[in-house]
């Protein structure tokens, strides 16, 4: 079984741009590159699940939502931090999916496709929702306050598994 490291995408690796339709609008979080790159050196998977409820409000369309994560993939592998899975949710708030977080369906269908063993696993996001969703699928998880890239890397220290 294989650790993994699972990221909410808005707000926590890019700038929240509302509802994110344009591509040439990514701009990474500072600090997130660095911690994707130590995450990957100390052995884990990068998994990224994200709500993208701007699908089913009519605000992005299924088109957008692939070129942002076409673009956002190919950044990510050309900074050096390729991402190992995406999964995302395109259902409103009340369609009751069981993959919105903070119900941990996309972060089990990613433990079941990838061989992820939970317990050894991080959830890590800017919302109460992201560390419901990790608690709710086993993981430790992580609340990035403010884009304090350092400060979590140095929180999680004490929970690191070799």
């Amino acid at each position: 079984m294989r650790r993994a490291v699972f990221l909410d995408r808005d707000g926590t690796i890019i700038v929240d741009e509302n509802y994110l339709a344009d591509a040439s609008k990514i701009r990474f979080m500072p600090g997130a590159l660095d911690a994707m790159r130590t995450f990957r050196d100390r052995g884990m998977m990068l998994v990224v699940v994200s709500n993208q409820s701007g699908v089913a409000r009519g605000l992005i369309t299924p088109e957008q939502l692939d070129e942002v994560d076409t673009r956002f993939r190919a950044l990510c592998a050309a900074e050096g931090v390729p991402l190992d899975a995406v999964y995302y949710c395109v259902h409103g708030p009340d369609d009751g999916c069981a993959c919105r977080k903070p119900r941990p369906g996309m972060l089990e269908q990613a433990a079941r496709e990838h061989g992820i063993d939970m317990a050894g696993s991080f959830m890590i996001g800017d919302k109460v929702s992201d560390v419901e969703a990790g608690r709710a699928a086993g993981c430790m998880t992580a609340l990035l306050s403010g884009g304090d890239w350092p400060a979590l890397l140095s929180s999680m220290e004490s929970s690191w598994k070799t």
